[in-house]
């Protein structure tokens, strides 16, 4: 019988992190259930998917927990913390166990299956590196691991690494790399990729494309700045300001487009669904991070596309990509060495053919949904024979009970 989940998110905004829960949730919704802290398109997505979700309003209690926040921050949340460890600990009691997908969902989840009784898994996929988190947070995320969780699966070595850096639990901690479904990118046809080429007015080569969220740390500057220099390339960025400290950044790249005379060869297309044609209209997808990356989702996401892939060399990227092999790792922040890998690729089609080859192979055997949610349902099964903390839930008469 499959175990009973009750996986936990505190966004519901969609990115790599949760795209990749979707996955794993949908493998398991026969038994489980997705709790999340707001409302949002995850939730749409889950729901699509036939998940059992549940949300808990919280986003006031979290706004105090921040990846730069300080411990007055953090203890100022405490209240209205401990009201949402209680809701989730009364939902977890007819689960065997919990798994949480972030960190501020693992401080949450941590206290609730300690009172439940019942083992917690964190889906580690952030970099706890100073790059991305404060030393409170770094040291908070190192404490509530070694304390509360049974078992942290991390998206890569590079997450690994830096967890067990912060003084994480080195000795409980197995590495699951992403997978990505490659159905959605199989089925596009040329004629979808012509349209969106007539939609956006795009030139027959040259183009090339960052597919991300716009974050000053995912680089779309970098790229914006290499294109001076290549007067006959076409950029896509491809995402959206998804919190509010992004939206000067959103701000600072129309300016740097509109002073640099590239509003004819730059599109920020916002957020969009078809990303799968969207890559294929591309002559290379690229990944600009300037700080290491946890995985790189949209590395592998452009191997499945059939495209070459240049990313920079930082935390994930290395764990996928063989240099020189199925693709090109360029060092973080460099607009000069990036320009000159973007002209090396655009002006040998048949070395970027054999490198696009040899990415989608990997992409499909390595990194496939399959992969992923087998191990992930290995290491499940492990925690609940190993743990002492694991008890029998009585039958589920209702994933969602009237009153939580």
């Amino acid at each position: 019988m499959s175990p009973r989940v009750l996986f936990v998110d505190h966004t519901a905004k969609l990115g790599g992190a949760e795209l990749s829960l979707l996955a794993v949730a949908t493998a398991f919704r026969d038994t489980s259930q997705v709790v999340l802290f707001e409302e949002g398109p995850f939730l749409d997505r889950l729901q699509k998917n036939g998940v059992d979700t549940t949300v808990l309003p919280a986003s006031t209690t979290l706004d105090g927990i921040r990846r730069d926040g300080s411990l007055f921050d953090s203890v100022r949340a405490l209240p209205g913390l401990w009201r949402l460890i209680w809701r989730l600990a009364r939902l977890a009691r007819d689960y065997d166990v919990i798994l949480a997908n972030s960190q501020k969902s693992m401080l949450v989840a941590a206290l609730a299956g300690f009172l439940a009784r019942r083992p917690v898994i964190w889906y580690l996929r952030d970099l706890m590196s100073p790059a991305h988190f404060g030393l409170v947070q770094r040291r908070v995320g190192a404490i509530v691991a070694t304390a509360f969780a049974s078992h942290v699966i991390a998206n890569s070595y590079a997450t690994r690494d830096a967890l067990v850096a912060s003084g994480g639990p080195a000795n409980r901690i197995s590495v699951v790399h992403n997978g990505i479904d490659a159905s959605p990118f199989l089925a596009v046809t040329p004629d979808d990729v012509a349209a969106v080429r007539r939609e956006l007015n795009l030139p027959s080569a040259g183009v090339v494309g960052v597919f991300s969220r716009l974050a000053e740390w995912k680089g779309q500057h970098v790229l914006i700045e290499a294109l001076r220099d290549l007067p006959d390339v076409t950029a896509l960025l491809v995402g959206d300001a998804l919190f509010t400290e992004d939206e000067h950044y959103a701000a600072r790249l129309r300016s740097d487009i509109e002073r640099w005379d590239l509003h004819d060869r730059v599109w920020m297309t916002g957020f969009r669904n078809d990303i799968p044609v969207l890559m294929q209209t591309c002559d290379v997808v690229l990944h600009t991070s300037t700080a290491p990356e946890p995985f790189g989702r949209v590395i592998v996401e452009g191997m499945l596309a059939g495209r070459p892939v240049i990313a920079t060399n930082k935390g994930g990227p290395a764990e996928i990509i063989a240099d020189g092999d199925t693709g090109i790792l360029t060092p973080a922040d460099d607009p000069q060495t990036l320009r000159l890998a973007l002209r090396h690729m655009l002006d040998n089609q048949e070395s970027a053919t054999l490198l696009a080859r040899k990415g989608h192979a990997l992409a499909r055997s390595r990194f496939s949904t399959a992969n992923m949610v087998e191990r992930v349902q290995f290491l499940i099964g492990k925690v609940l024979q190993n743990s002492p903390k694991s008890t029998s839930a009585g039958p589920i008469s209702s994933r969602r009970p009237a009153s939580v």
